[in-house]
């Protein structure tokens, strides 16, 4: 499912990953709140260029840590808000916010399954899925994408020990900035 990144015009839809590509991940936490979300320098940078560029902008997050009862649906949304806000303020936006809880590694929400693209769809039916990418620095990242039928695109800012080429990685950058000044 190769593509080339000039094929990519206003008609696209960019699907997201948050932590590990929006902002710092805490390895092998969560983040509870506000005042433990670092944006990447970078990717708060590329916003302003991704929102002309694409149609949609989508964040989809795998957010187990509400599950488990680690902090609540409140503070996840408590920092969702200051995030779009720092986005809108340097030029740039999301359109919606996916975030699936369950701690069911089967859930159909649950990243690698491609529900939140689903409800992504049902929420804009616009999007076409053969003109989306899916941005994220994980495996299961570049699975979703793969699962839903969306071009991939492997960020190395936490894992840069993955393996590329890989059948489920179309494009590889070290941050979103990088990607973006590709496109």
């Amino acid at each position: 499912m190769s593509f080339k990144l000039t094929d990519i015009d206003t008609s696209w839809t960019l699907f997201l990953d948050r932590d590990g590509v929006i902002n710092e991940e805490k390895k092998d936490d969560y983040i509870r709140n506000w005042k433990e979300f670092t944006f990447y320098e970078e990717s708060l940078l590329a916003f302003a260029k991704l929102s002309q560029r694409f149609n949609k902008i989508i964040i989809t997050t795998n957010q187990k840590g509400v599950g488990k009862q680690w902090m609540t649906e409140a503070d996840l949304q408590n920092i969702h808000q200051h995030m779009v806000e720092k986005i809108v303020a340097v030029g740039g936006r999301i359109d919606h916010i996916f975030y699936c809880t369950d701690l069911s590694n089967d859930s159909i929400n649950r990243k690698p399954q491609p529900g939140m693209a689903f409800q992504a769809k049902a929420l804009f039916p616009q999007i076409d899925f053969s003109k989306s990418i899916m941005v994220g620095n994980r495996m299961s990242d570049m699975e979703f994408g793969r699962n839903a039928g969306l071009h991939t695109v492997f960020l190395a800012t936490t894992h840069p020990e993955t393996t590329f080429p890989d059948e489920r990685i179309d494009y590889r950058f070290n941050n979103l900035l990088a990607f973006t000044e590709a496109l």
